[in-house]
């Protein structure tokens, strides 16, 4: 269990979750499997972040029933003292009602066995669609057990519906815990990232061979010094021509002298997640080409932070950014005037694809690309169509979402140039992106990803220390 929240917060969230599932409605939620590696052991386990969101509980094999009325049911395993000599201690069922601030629980092994007695009588069950594989037949294995007993009075739940839309809904906005932890998830992997850049150029100073695994190192090291508990996806450490690729991983390639190296990494602390992004001279110096492609995603990106904000649309710092880029490729010469217009005509016909072809932002939280619709809610059903001008596709938009206080999102612009007709050489196999986690504020933003530098003389100085 998370020791850094109260069982209260957690009951908290139950309990507004169950005020949502109507007098009648029942809620199932798993935690993840296990899942084996080789042989003879398994990935390292990590919980489902529905079911840690409501229990803050960490352990494997474990399900949440919450009802309409307020009662929750843990099933966990129980006590073992022979297991728990090769795997570690569990809370087991009779000491998870007080540690958890549970109802009741029970050992996993009956899980069969109580849950049609718990489905028995109500109208609704919820359970997250398409998240956990054999859920849904498993579940039809109880409700059949439930209308078994239908001539003696009994009543089956007679809907299914989604609990991803109300647990979604509940998990954007986050709670001034929620918010501590990401500010000190973010603070350690913006460490990580210095570390990462000043090993760079030392080794390279120190003229010894410098591979991309040697940062990645760097990175797990800072993590784990500083009590995350594993990365929040796997981080990419990308040198050269490499970081034109968006979701390459550190592996193996040398770092040279010269060139650019883009690291997107961060770390998961107490279940949520940290996302950051740095593009850096190898060596500590930035060459002419590359400060200037740097300096146009900083000033892409200084205008969607400055976009961000309570009232501002989730789409604005995308635009916002897609404004200053447009304009830079026509000025350093990337795009051609004569060939795709003006700025304008740039974002129209999407002529800066080649060079930029991801968004802006995702939201963030116990998951690196959180849960949560980018579709305003209150205006879901206006809908407008266009014409995608690359594909031809018409393409049905909705408003995108309203900013409120308390969301966490990236800000994330880059520009990754491949060797082609028409791009002058001296800008081939320049990757760079820059990203910084945000919480939105009633007055702007709060980028709590800082603690890693961003502007140019500022990495150079960093990086000869």
């Amino acid at each position: 269990m998370d020791q850094q929240a109260p069982s209260a917060l957690y009951a908290a969230r139950r309990a507004q979750l169950a005020s949502q599932l109507g007098p009648g409605g029942i809620a199932i939620i798993p935690t993840a499997l296990e899942h084996p590696r080789n042989r003879d052991s398994d990935f390292l386990f990590r919980h489902d972040s529905y079911f840690y969101y409501l229990t803050g509980f960490t352990e494997p094999q474990a399900w949440l029933v919450v009802a309409g009325d307020g009662e929750s049911t843990l099933f966990c395993n129980p006590k073992d003292a022979e297991r728990e000599v090769w795997d570690g201690l569990r809370l087991g069922p009779e000491a998870a009602p007080d540690a958890l601030g549970l109802q009741a629980a029970h050992p996993v092994n009956e899980l069969d066995q109580r849950l049609p007695k718990l489905l028995e009588n109500r109208s609704v069950v919820w359970y997250p669609f398409a998240t956990h594989p054999g859920l849904e037949s498993r579940l039809n294995g109880w409700l059949g057990a439930v209308r078994a007993r239908v001539r003696y009075g009994v009543i089956c739940p007679e809907s299914q519906r989604d609990l991803c839309g109300p647990l979604d809904e509940m998990r954007l906005v986050k709670d001034r815990h929620e918010q501590d932890t990401m500010r000190r998830a973010a603070q350690i992997s913006a460490r990580a990232h210095i570390r990462a850049m000043q090993r760079s150029a030392a080794m390279l100073r120190a003229g010894q061979d410098v591979r991309e695994y040697h940062l990645d190192a760097e990175l797990l090291h800072e993590f784990r010094q500083h009590g995350s508990q594993y990365p929040a996806y796997g981080s990419i450490v990308a040198a050269g021509a490499n970081a034109c690729i968006l979701h390459y991983r550190a592996d193996a390639a040398p770092i040279r002298d010269g060139e650019l190296v883009l690291i997107d990494a961060g770390c998961e602390l107490d279940g949520y997640a940290s996302d950051i992004t740095r593009t850096f001279p190898a060596n500590g110096r930035f060459s002419g080409p590359q400060r200037t492609l740097y300096e146009l995603v900083l000033a892409s990106q200084e205008a969607a932070v400055a976009a961000t904000r309570a009232g501002a649309r989730f789409n604005d710092p995308h635009e916002a950014t897609v404004a200053v880029l447009a304009q830079g490729l026509l000025d350093v010469g990337l795009l051609d005037t004569n060939k795709v217009g003006s700025a304008q005509d740039v974002i129209a016909n999407r002529s800066y694809f080649p060079f930029y072809m991801h968004r802006t932002s995702h939201w963030l939280g116990m998951d690196v690309h959180d849960c949560g619709s980018y579709v305003e809610p209150t205006q879901i059903g206006q809908i407008s169509t266009r014409k995608d001008p690359l594909s031809g596709e018409t393409i049905q938009d909705r408003p995108s979402r309203i900013l409120r206080p308390g969301m966490v999102l990236t800000i994330e612009p880059g520009l990754y140039v491949r060797p082609a007709d028409g791009v002058p050489p001296a800008f081939w196999n320049i990757g760079i992106r820059i990203e910084d986690d945000a919480i939105v504020t009633d007055t702007g933003c709060e980028l709590i990803s800082r603690g890693v530098p961003v502007a140019v003389d500022e990495i150079e100085a960093l990086m000869r220390a």
